[in-house]
């Protein structure tokens, strides 16, 4: 139904001279969205005071309301072109005066977990980029076209909006840090098996994949008005540092049925983490934190460990953030398992003692478009060590890219051995007590695999050197008889 509508935004994106790549495209139609969605709520909210014989207050004054400035109406209840600003006159208005209004919710919020404090965030951290009031006319004609007040339409824009982020995250060389594969967040949540009650953390959000996944995991149609209510306001709580992807975050979780995301826009790696207390953990924490940054001195100070790789600093965050008996499922690069300098040895041996490593999958290469690593998930529930890792070695039989993904198909295997951790041609056992006291590498390493391709004799590779050669150079003799 919206999917036309979708696709005829991103035409005028693409014209529009302000908006040059794909992270524009999603960054400027989530603005425009969540003050659509914002409008249909606050009228929802409307008729439903005014059935219960209560008034209604608007968040949002009369001059800045959408249906105000944006999409204007006539008394017939026909979009009124004489009034709706376009031109520099719109650029104007949105840039110095719809802008700062919105921005000023911060100060305004009463605390950081309403909706108010999240448009104040939202509009703080991001601008506008149409330059062309007309483009950017066209584009909120478009927008009104879509709808947010059935669970049906949310869901249809929820999916198109994923698709978006997806295109987004395969656009730019570190995709991974946009969009981790739903196949892959889904196995993730089938083990680790949330329940109505837990809080789910997740302290590198990016655009809260993991979130809404675990959301639409635990929303089932049998679900109590106490359990809904549970679901949607004491569930989920996600951190996230870059302006962009706190947006587009924000955006997807309400796309997916959450009225006021618990989204808080910071960098997770400045709390220490001797800080964290037992009123600050989380009985489930899911999470694929960034692959290969560098951080700062001051910023390492705050963890016991000291390392500059960032994806170390967020992995001894989450151990700490688990409550006892609480489940963990991380993305990280496979190197972690082997690096023999001192602060993977040190975390490894933490992990080890700390929690229960009980599962590792390896991901084949090409899981994360865009991003030149291999990946393993490690599952752990923290509170007593480690005895026995399980591991699991996907392969889906084919090579990964942007037209052959991962599929939900390709986790069935792993998830359904992992409920006994049974073994078979891609998955074996490991006892903590064989393996190497000091190093504590873990790699993957299968033991019922064999190496099918012996090596060849270094004369038979040299000989078909020399026949490539030959060829080649009959090929150039022709090409140049034919000039």
């Amino acid at each position: 139904m919206f999917e036309q509508t979708f696709k005829r935004l991103d035409d005028v994106l693409w014209k529009e001279a302000g908006c040059t790549t794909e992270l524009d495209y999603t960054e400027q139609s989530s603005w425009m969205l969540f003050l659509k969605y914002l409008d249909d709520h606050e009228r929802d909210r409307q008729q439903i005071a005014e059935l219960e014989g209560r008034h209604y207050s608007f968040l949002i004054d009369r001059k800045y309301r959408w249906k105000t400035w944006a999409a204007p109406r006539d008394e017939n209840g026909a979009f009124d072109h004489n009034h709706a600003l376009t031109g520099d006159d719109l650029i104007e208005f949105v840039d110095k005066k719809l802008f700062p209004y919105l921005a000023g919710f911060k100060q305004r919020a009463d605390s950081p977990d309403t909706i108010e404090y999240k448009i104040g965030e939202i509009f703080g951290e991001i601008r506008n980029r149409f330059r062309s009031g007309y483009s950017l006319r066209d584009a909120l004609e478009l927008v009104d076209e879509l709808q947010f007040r059935s669970q049906r339409e949310k869901h249809e824009m929820s999916a198109l909006y994923e698709e978006k982020i997806q295109r987004m995250g395969n656009a730019g060389r570190n995709g991974g840090e946009y969009y981790t594969p739903r196949p892959l967040i889904r196995a993730m949540i089938r083990v680790v098996n949330p329940k109505i009650g837990e809080r789910i953390y997740d302290g590198a959000a990016g655009s809260a994949g993991f979130l809404c996944e675990a959301h639409d995991y635990l929303r089932t149609d049998n679900l109590s008005t106490s359990d809904l209510n549970t679901l949607q306001r004491h569930t989920f709580v996600g951190k996230e540092k870059k302006s962009l992807a706190y947006v587009i975050a924000i955006m997807n979780m309400i796309l997916h049925g959450i009225d006021a995301p618990n989204i808080i826009h910071t960098n997770t790696l400045t709390e220490k983490v001797s800080d964290i207390q037992n009123k600050d953990r989380y009985e489930v924490i899911l999470a694929n934190p960034p692959f290969g940054g560098k951080e700062r001195p001051e910023i390492q100070q705050n963890f016991p460990i000291k390392t500059g790789e960032t994806a170390f600093l967020f992995l001894q965050h989450f151990i700490r953030s688990l409550k006892p008996g609480g489940r963990a499922a991380i993305v990280i690069k496979n190197t972690f398992l082997s690096n023999a300098d001192n602060a993977a040895k040190s975390l490894r041996k933490e992990l080890l003692e700390k929690c229960d490593l009980h599962t590792v999958l390896d991901c084949p290469a090409g899981t994360f478009q865009g991003a030149g690593v291999k990946t393993v998930v490690l599952f752990f529930t923290r509170g007593t060590p480690t005895q026995k890792i399980w591991y699991y070695h996907l392969d889906p039989g084919r090579s990964l890219g942007k037209t052959t993904a991962l599929k939900d198909d390709d986790f069935a295997d792993f998830v359904t051995l992992q409920a006994t951790k049974a073994d078979s041609a891609k998955s074996w056992s490991v006892n903590i007590s064989d393996l190497d006291a000091e190093s504590c590498d873990l790699s993957v390493k299968n033991p019922t695999k064999t190496d099918d391709t012996p090596l060849r004799d270094p004369e038979e590779i040299l000989a078909e050197i020399a026949a490539l050669d030959a060829e080649s150079a009959d090929i150039l003799t022709t090409i140049r008889g034919m000039l």
